[in-house]
């Protein structure tokens, strides 16, 4: 290849260097984090589910997580991933 053909295809690879840097390496930490908090669940954590439902935890077998919501104490059981957040959201 001649120094000509390298520098027409310069842009290009900025660009799938910077689409790697702002989009793609961001998205795979924020993935990494998601997993790491629903593989620390524990039973007593106040958890929100994708969904909107707040409960606690009062019991885990493998990704089945039972939860208490309410002061009617209703269980609803749920599986890892649907888990939204650990810990009440306040709100501001």
């Amino acid at each position: 290849m001649d120094p000509q053909q390298l520098l027409s295809l310069a842009p290009l690879l900025i660009l799938v260097v910077v689409f790697y840097f702002f989009i793609l390496r961001p998205e795979n930490k924020k993935k990494k984090a998601i997993a790491e908090m629903r593989s620390n669940i524990s039973v007593g954590s106040e958890i929100t589910t994708q969904g909107g439902i707040v409960g606690k935890v009062v019991s885990i077998k493998d990704d089945l997580i039972t939860i208490e919501t309410g002061d009617d104490r209703v269980r609803v059981q749920l599986t890892r991933w649907a888990v939204g957040s650990v810990g009440i959201q306040e709100n501001q």
